[in-house]
């Protein structure tokens, strides 16, 4: 089989080599992108009078019948023609005759390659914001359950204050909704056209880029020829925001594996999202979110990956610019994969409300409160610190607690020190106290589950573009 290209050359390489440079292996996953950058094409070339409408028609059909046998998974490849676009013109021509080659005519496959990535991302990128709003929506339900579910906040892993278990996930939310924006100020880079830049120069032919972009749903073309056919930032951009919401989805997932641990047992997984052991019947592993947690590391490698490979290219495109696919298809299916499994893993968790609470009461996530309340008496700050110190210190020293502490003993430390102190030691008291904006405070956590609300709608709205 001659290659399409095989005019110029006087021998053919090995089959081993065909191999190793061919892409089709990974890029047939644009097969329908490719047909609809096609279709688009193609009609641009009638309309433009380039090929007559009896050949454009000829085309369309025979591409349509291509899209249905893609669409069944009817296709199959052949590694001698290398990539998506030569099998497609090859199986189009085999359809309907030589006409078929005029397909290609005022194109190369440098501006359809980033045509078909530009389609691809630009679909797959507004999935993952709805399947990212599904997820801040399994949050917010959850949050809304837990308003006034108290748990020790922690800093260094370390008990520090009690906080509102629903202040505690709404930090996810925020982190989710940053994730999203980046991803729809996104697609205004992802939704411009390529399509008729050529190999690098443009073209003779009369063709109208706008009007192939508008068939295409592009909100405007690439100005330059060249930058058109070897930017890849669209694709970069899109592994740095999947690579900032792996690592929040990773920073979640280890507090999951940590509070269903049998030492915090806060929460309970359902058993859809656990696995057990082959060897320890007791064992409940939380899996999901340890692969999820893992998973981070292979979306940042995809993003390492294609920064390095793009590093030192000269303009216009190279061979290496091959390697743009592969990371960006596991990227897609990495994010999306790990998104719907989070979704359902928190809608179906189960929140121990009495561990938690109980957890506050035994540790000193409470001495703030001290602090707080000496300075509240007009004692600076820093010596209220170093009074609760030692108080805590001597609470170590004994074995107890500060509830435990009578009112003597802190008269004795500070002689602000009144008998309403056991009420600021109250861990649910504390909590309560935290008002001030984006605080604690369960009125505070209330307004901002609102917020979340309203915004989650107005998002909504935005991202079925």
């Amino acid at each position: 089989m001659n290659k399409l290209w095989s005019g110029r050359f006087t021998k053919t390489s090995e089959e081993w080599v065909d191999e190793f440079g061919a892409s089709i292996s990974f890029d047939q996953e644009l097969v329908l992108e490719d047909l609809q950058g096609s279709v688009a094409h193609v009609d641009m070339l009638g309309k433009c009078q380039i090929i007559s409408e009896e050949e454009a028609q000829r085309i369309l059909e025979g591409l349509e019948i291509l899209k249905k046998k893609a669409t069944n998974d009817e296709l199959s490849f052949s590694v001698k023609l290398e990539d998506i676009h030569l099998n497609l013109e090859s199986k189009l021509t085999e359809l309907i005759g030589p006409v078929g080659g005029k397909l290609h005519t005022g194109r190369s496959r440098n501006d359809q390659v980033a045509t078909d990535m530009h389609l691809y991302l630009r679909t797959h990128v507004k999935e993952i914001i709805l399947l990212i709003e599904e997820l801040q929506t399994a949050i917010l339900k959850k949050a809304e359950q837990n308003i006034e579910t108290i748990m020790p906040g922690y800093t260094h892993l370390q008990r520090a204050q009690p906080i509102s278990f629903a202040h505690h996930f709404m930090a996810y939310f925020w982190m989710l909704e940053r994730d999203k924006q980046r991803f729809i100020e996104s697609l205004k880079r992802i939704n411009l056209s390529p399509l008729g830049s050529g190999a690098l120069a443009g073209t003779t032919f009369p063709i109208d880029r706008s009007l192939t972009a508008d068939l295409l749903g592009f909100e405007g073309i690439y100005e330059n020829s060249m930058d058109a056919v070897s930017d890849r930032d669209f694709i970069l951009e899109f592994l740095s925001g999947s690579s900032i919401l792996m690592m929040h989805l990773s920073r979640l997932s280890e507090e999951i594996i940590l509070w269903s641990s049998h030492e915090f047992q806060f929460i309970e997984l359902d058993d859809c999202y656990a696995t057990g052991s082959s060897i320890m019947p007791q064992k409940k592993n939380p899996d999901m979110a340890e692969l999820i947690r893992g998973k981070t590391g292979r979306v940042y490698g995809n993003l390492m990956g294609l920064l390095t490979v793009l590093k030192g290219l000269p303009l216009a495109y190279n061979k290496d610019m091959q390697e743009d696919k592969e990371g960006m298809f596991d990227t897609v299916k990495t994010v999306t994969g790990s998104v719907k499994i989070f979704a359902g893993m928190i809608e179906s968790m189960k929140v121990n409300q009495e561990r938690m609470e109980n957890s506050t009461k035994q540790d000193f996530s409470n001495a703030t409160e001290l602090a707080d309340y000496l300075s509240s008496k007009g004692v600076p700050f820093r010596e209220a610190h170093e009074v609760v110190g030692k108080l805590v210190l001597k609470c170590i020293q004994h074995r107890c607690y500060l509830m435990d502490l009578s009112l003597e003993e802190y008269k004795k430390a500070n002689e602000k020190f009144e008998e309403d102190i056991y009420k600021y030691l109250d861990p649910r008291t504390a909590v309560k106290r935290r008002t001030s904006a984006g605080g604690t405070g369960f009125e505070q956590v209330e307004l901002a589950i609102k917020k979340a609300k309203l915004l989650l709608g107005k998002d909504i709205v935005k991202s079925t573009l």
